[in-house]
């Protein structure tokens, strides 16, 4: 016996397989098994070691690791869970990246969707993907393409799935969104999985209601915090080191070299600096408005003497930076807009026209941008770009009305102002001097910055005092006595019931402000 086993080791020392095999030989023979049933076991055992080690010899060298990786998550997975314990749920998977430029969209997706495939293994799978890009989190799941696609899939009879699984809540949800959408879930038995629930979520728990009302705290102060020191830092930047923060630049500018970015590792990617440089093409264009404006021409005749001398405006200088204008020449707005902006003054100015979000819970459009009042701004303790009038020039300038003034100094009041509209192409009535009485006018739209056209439509005037005797007899007909009043009881019976007239050349009417 000692002999045969001697023998044996001898033979087995060529393979890590034969090894394995003499190990099992020199086992004592248990009580009750049968040797015969024993040597069936070494020679199963023995095929099963030898064929992974033949498969592995015949594999390239970069393919190696990852056969062996695949047979051993496969055998260690049959040996953890039954075939009969996989679950059958089928999940629809949401998830979202704020923004497009910054941020990488599959590398977002596919760490969520990641996240949210381990939280339903073993319970089911993603058979729906609906992923928002360029979105923030702020925004209601109904103002999402991708998230009102899914609300619409909840309401469906015949979705193809049972449950909504995301990948993180901040990503999904912001401040009470979740607790607003619940009730829908489950209303058509749909459940909700979160990975920070390390599940379905129970509306009717105790502790569940706690998680989400913590969460959308934590998800609505990231937002607030990162939102806090992104502006912080961007007005510090501006009033301190007079950095552009990006944009185009503005007509009679274009961008320049600045240095390297400040920031070391921006720098050794390759990342500078730009600012402001002076366009030899357009900014004589902008001196001379500036010049035109100091010797108190109205902004529609500065508009006129540059249409009429074919100087290009900054849509026509530009249109592949402005394909969505018109392109027809200088306007009002424009000149308007070059003769009030600081920045022609070679300071930059921060936070002009702020953007104001509204709270999800109220009407109205997601963010408005709003003119914020000169002591708002932010503006550079020093010049950092060229100077295209001089700071004494641009206030001088804006002090400058062109407006007409009565020769005898006083002042000129209209009673109707705001509640006349044409009834052509429903524009507010402007108030007008004409002939020595207060009167109204309409221009549909057109201005003396432009010639007129052969076939523009002619203006529209309404004298005040003819208008009053129209509006009684209209008021009168509405069994509304208001003769022998003065015109102000008039405007303010109007104002208070929102009413406004419609006139034109033939008649005039009583409507609604706001009709429906």
């Amino acid at each position: 016996m000692s002999a045969r086993r001697c023998s044996s080791r001898q033979c087995t020392t060529q393979s890590s397989a034969q090894r394995v095999t003499v190990r099992a030989l020199a086992l004592p023979v248990r009580h009750g098994v049968r040797r015969s049933g024993l040597n069936r076991q070494r020679s199963i055992f023995a095929r099963r070691s030898e064929r992974p080690m033949a498969d592995l010899a015949v594999r390239s060298e970069s393919d190696l690791l990852t056969h062996w990786v695949s047979q051993s998550r496969a055998v260690k997975r049959s040996r953890r869970r039954r075939p009969d314990e996989l679950g059958t749920l089928r999940f629809a998977f949401y998830g979202r990246v704020s923004t497009a430029d910054f941020q990488e969209r599959h590398s977002s997706w596919r760490w969520q969707r990641d996240v949210a495939e381990d939280l339903v293994d073993g319970h089911g799978r993603i058979v729906a993907d609906y992923f928002d890009a360029d979105r923030s989190r702020r925004l209601p799941w109904r103002d999402r393409p991708q998230a009102a696609l899914l609300l619409a899939a909840v309401v469906d009879p015949d979705r193809d799935f049972d449950a909504v699984v995301v990948g993180e809540y901040e990503r999904a949800f912001y401040g009470d969104q979740v607790l607003s959408l619940l009730p829908l879930f489950e209303a058509y038995g749909v459940q909700l999985w979160l990975p920070e629930a390390h599940g379905p979520v129970d509306p009717a728990e105790p502790a569940h209601r706690a998680l989400l009302m913590l969460l959308g705290a934590q998800s609505k102060r990231e937002v607030l915090r990162a939102r806090s020191r992104a502006l912080a830092a961007m007005r510090a930047q501006i009033r301190d080191e007079g950095r552009f923060l990006g944009g185009r630049p503005l007509y009679g500018y274009r961008l320049v070299d600045a240095g390297p970015h400040p920031n070391p590792m921006h720098a050794k990617w390759g990342r500078r600096l730009q600012r402001y440089g002076e366009d030899p093409v357009t900014a004589p264009t902008v001196r001379r408005i500036f010049a035109e404006r100091l010797r108190g021409r109205s902004v529609s005749r500065i508009a006129a003497i540059l249409n009429a001398d074919g100087v290009p405006s900054p849509s026509q200088a530009d249109r592949g930076r402005n394909r969505h204008r018109a392109g027809c020449g200088w306007g009002l707005t424009t000149v308007q807009a070059i003769l009030a902006n600081v920045k022609y003054t070679g300071r930059l100015v921060w936070n002009r026209q702020p953007a104001r979000h509204t709270p999800a819970h109220l009407p109205g459009p997601f963010k408005t941008q709003r003119w914020a009042r000169t002591s708002e701004w932010v503006i550079s303790k020093q010049m950092v770009h060229p100077a295209l009038v001089s700071e004494a020039d641009f206030i001088a300038a804006q002090e400058i009305t062109a407006l007409p003034a009565p020769a005898c100094g006083g002042v000129r009041s209209y009673q109707l102002v705001g509640l006349l509209r044409c009834g052509l192409c429903r524009r507010r009535l402007e108030s007008c001097w004409s002939h020595g009485r207060p009167a109204y006018r309409c221009q549909h739209g057109h201005s003396s910055a432009r010639p007129r056209g052969p076939d523009r439509i002619r203006n529209l005037y309404v004298r005040e005092d003819r208008m009053i005797v129209v509006l009684r007899a209209l008021l009168h007909e509405e069994n509304v006595d208001l003769v022998g009043q003065p015109v102000w009881m008039i405007d303010r019976y109007l104002r208070e019931h929102r009413l406004v007239v419609m006139c034109s050349e033939a008649a005039c009417m009583i409507q609604a402000e706001f009709p429906n």
